[in-house]
């Protein structure tokens, strides 16, 4: 993976609401830590850096040119998004050296197709390896091409690029293949389904009409209260 040069500049407020106010400024309030340097706050400019975790992913090489005249190579260790908005609200960057070794979290592609009538279910999306920091792959890929119900991926069928190694279990299973239900099984469960929404309608129906009933009681015990009195 190549590196993404991009700006940032020092920050000199923290808190909440000096990282509101960053992000209001269009940037992303960012912490870069690593080799035993104490940890430096920054805020890198948001559409660049968005730009660059877009067609890169989240293992993008930066290097970042910093407006105190230092320079430094960072991977993203963490990344915070708005889950509304899908804005960055914060970054983690580990500082990094050319030819470094790091241990990072890839994520995994499936590619080509199962046999038919089958279901491919996913147990992780991303796998652990460690390569140079300089040579961080943005995917790995594991095929499935023609694979039978019960089938299963495992870390060890992950093809990993030259210099890449596991940092996992080879046995750590990605994916396993399974049977598709057939039209008779998926017709069987019906009545199952109908009979537990029905249920579950009848219990919410009930709930209503007890919070319906309540206010009204507690008047009738209010206005009983006063005419004794």
């Amino acid at each position: 993976m190549s590196e993404v040069k991009i700006s940032a500049e020092p920050r000199t407020e923290f808190g909440k609401g000096g990282a509101r106010r960053t992000r209001r400024a269009g940037k992303v309030p960012a912490v870069l830590y690593g080799h035993g340097e104490k940890p430096k706050h920054i805020a890198l400019p948001a559409r660049e850096f968005a730009a660059a975790i877009r067609n890169g992913g989240a293992n993008q090489l930066l290097a970042l040119d910093i407006s105190d005249g230092t320079q430094a190579l960072a991977l993203p260790k963490a990344i915070q998004r708005d889950p509304i908005k899908d804005t960055f609200e914060h970054v983690d960057l580990l500082l990094v050296r050319r030819g470094e070794k790091v241990t990072v979290d890839v994520p995994v592609q499936l590619t080509g197709e199962a046999a038919r009538d089958t279901l491919i279910v996913h147990d992780h999306d991303t796998l652990s390896v460690t390569a140079d920091a300089t040579k961080v792959p943005d995917h790995l890929e594991a095929s499935i091409e023609g694979a039978e119900a019960g089938s299963q991926i495992t870390a060890a069928d992950v093809s990993l690029p030259a210099g890449v190694e596991l940092a996992v279990d080879p046995e750590m299973l990605i994916a396993s293949i399974t049977a598709a239900p057939t039209a008779e099984q998926l017709e069987s469960t019906l009545p199952e389904v109908e009979e537990a929404t029905e249920e579950a309608e009848a219990e919410v129906g009930e709930v209503t009409e007890g919070a319906a009933e309540t206010p009204a009681a507690e008047g009738e015990a209010d206005t009983e209260g006063r005419t004794e009195a």
